[in-house]
This record gives structure tokens, sequence and C-alpha cells, in this order.
């Protein structure tokens, strides 16, 4: 299984709970819509920040993440470039996220336990 994780930063003029509150319910519907990612999407998982303060650490870069897994690294490809997800989903993206702001990481999972 392959790993795509995407590192969030939210649009500057949302608050952090705006930005949760359309990455959950507007977002996250329309994205799972497409039927390429309902093709080739095997797990998608949201995360978002708490708002803590740790020891030591500095406040947090992202704002959340979104973690997709898919059967091989071409299929990302197959999601990313589909015409429907560029004509849908692009667009929406632009609605809560700072895109030039936004990270990702495409990994192999080494399951330890």
């Amino acid at each position: 299984m392959i790993k795509f994780t995407i590192l969030l930063r939210k649009r500057a003029d949302l608050s952090h709970e705006e930005f949760v509150q359309y990455h959950q319910t507007k977002h996250a519907p329309l994205f799972i819509s497409i039927p390429a990612v309902q093709q080739y999407v095997r797990r998608y998982v949201q995360g978002h920040t708490l708002p803590l303060d740790l020891p030591g650490l500095p406040p947090p870069a992202y704002d959340g993440t979104t973690e997709l897994w898919f059967n091989t690294p071409e299929d990302i490809g197959k999601v990313f470039t589909d015409a429907e997800y560029l004509r849908v989903i692009r667009p929406d993206e632009a609605k809560f996220l700072d895109l030039t702001g936004c990270g990702f990481l495409v990994l192999a999972e080494n399951p330890v336990h």
C-alpha cells in the first residue's frame, strides 16, 4: 500500500473551526463522490491540529492532514489528473486551503507491530 499524505494549511481568512468544518462537511463528501476516487482510493482519513501548547515544541506548521491510501503510485496520478477531479475538486480546495502553503509526502508504509 502506498500512503499519500497531504499537509494542509488553511486560508488565512478562515478560523481553525471554519477550516475544519468545511473540510469535514463540504470537501470530504465532494471528494468521495468522484468516480476516480471511489475506484482508486483505498482509505481516506482527515486529521486536524489540536490547540495545544507542548513544552519545548514549536506551534504546528500545518492545520491538518489528508491521508489517502492507494495500491500503486500510478493510482495517485489517476486520481489527481482525472478530468472530474480537476473540474470539481481543485476549485473547491481553493475555498479553504492555502494551496501554496500545503505540502505532501508519498510513503511506503512499514508497520512496526
